[in-house]
C-alpha cells in the first residue's frame, strides 16, 4: 500500500465510530498505548486534547531516550488529524465510516525531507510500514467487539 518508501499508508477496519477513534487520536496520552514501533514512551502534554495548531511533545526512545516536538497541521473533527515533527515528517490519520465501523488510514509522509537517504540508511523505510500495521492493530484493540 505504498507509493514510495518515503510515503506509506496502511489501513484497517476498526469496530468503532469515527468520533470514538478521533477522540483517542487527539489524546497524546494515548499515543504510547497504540504505538506499534515501541519508540513512543510518554506524552509531555498530560491531558491536553489536540486541535489545529496544537504543539505537543513526546518522550521517545530509539536506542537512547530523546524528546520530540510535534505540531498539528491538519484537523478535521472526526475525519482527519495530522502532525509533523521539526524535520518535516508528517503522520496522518483519516477516518471513514464503513457500516458499523471505521476504516482507519495511517500515513507516514517523509517525501518532503531533504535528507531522505538518511531514513533509508537508518532502516526507517523498511520498518515504518510494519510498525504502522502494529499501531493499527493496537488501535483496534482499544475498541474490542463484544
Amino acid at each position: 500500500m505504498s507509493t514510495s518508501p518515503y510515503f506509506q499508508t496502511r489501513r484497517r477496519l476498526v469496530a468503532a465510530a469515527p468520533h470514538e477513534i478521533f477522540e483517542l487520536l487527539r489524546d497524546p496520552d494515548m499515543h504510547p498505548v497504540i504505538d506499534g514501533s515501541g519508540t513512543v514512551k510518554a506524552s509531555s502534554s498530560h491531558g491536553d486534547k489536540l486541535s489545529q495548531g496544537s504543539q505537543f511533545g513526546m518522550q521517545m526512545r530509539l536506542g537512547l531516550p530523546y524528546r520530540i516536538s510535534n505540531t498539528v497541521v491538519e484537523f478535521e473533527e472526526d475525519s482527519r488529524i495530522a502532525w509533523r515533527h521539526f524535520s518535516g515528517h508528517r503522520w496522518r490519520y483519516e477516518l471513514e465510516a464503513v457500516g458499523t465501523g471505521t476504516m482507519v488510514s495511517e500515513t507516514w509522509d517523509a517525501s518532503r525531507l531533504r535528507h531522505k537517504w538518511l531514513l533509508r540508511l537508518l532502516g526507517f523505510t523498511r520498518s515504518t510500514g510494519p510498525n504502522m500495521e502494529r499501531t493499527l492493530e493496537r488501535l483496534a484493540a482499544q475498541f474490542p467487539t463484544e
